[in-house]
């Protein structure tokens, strides 16, 4: 049933159908490539767009908006939403520890005031009091602000989303 010829046929279809792609791709490159093939070498664009200041368009950066200026128009409601990336590990409960510490008044709290918790010591050598600036810098890098904290999180990038979760811990009393 399987014999020598069959076998044969096989490999000669897998080395032809090798040999259409690889002649393809070869024809293709010469077509849409410039003919350039595999060489290394400086390669000269078709079209180019002269810029007048000459500088990257991906290079100019937007103007940074302070974090008191964000912070003061943020909004409570929105913060609670970006809570709920927080409540696995903390809660609003005045003296209810979980893996991280309660969060209930921590705005304006003294670092690592929190009975009951274990702190790493690493938040008291950077902060004296959660400020909202502090909690700012904290939440967007938590091992950057404090090398040696206990909190794994990788923390919020946007600086709208922090203030809005500050904003919200604010009115938690």
């Amino acid at each position: 049933m399987f014999d020598t010829m069959t076998l044969t046929k096989v490999v000669g279809g897998l080395c032809g159908t090798l040999l259409v792609f690889l002649l393809g791709g070869w024809a293709a490159d010469i077509i849409y490539g410039g003919g350039h093939g595999g060489h290394h070498g400086e390669v000269e664009q078709a079209y180019s767009i002269p810029v007048e200041d000459g500088g990257d368009a991906g290079a100019a950066e937007e103007e940074a908006v302070p974090f008191e200026e964000i912070y003061a128009s943020a909004d409570a409601s929105a913060g609670e939403g970006v809570w709920r990336n927080c409540r696995s590990c903390h809660a609003l409960e005045e003296g209810v520890n979980g893996t991280g510490p309660s969060l209930h008044g921590v705005v304006g709290r003294a670092v690592g005031a929190e009975a009951g918790y274990s702190y790493s010591g690493a938040l008291v050598a950077v902060a004296d009091v959660w400020s909202p600036e502090n909690l700012n810098g904290f939440l967007e890098a938590p091992r950057d602000y404090a090398p040696g904290t206990k909190m794994t999180y990788n923390g919020l990038k946007d600086a709208e989303d922090r203030a809005n979760l500050i904003a919200y811990l604010d009115t938690i009393n």
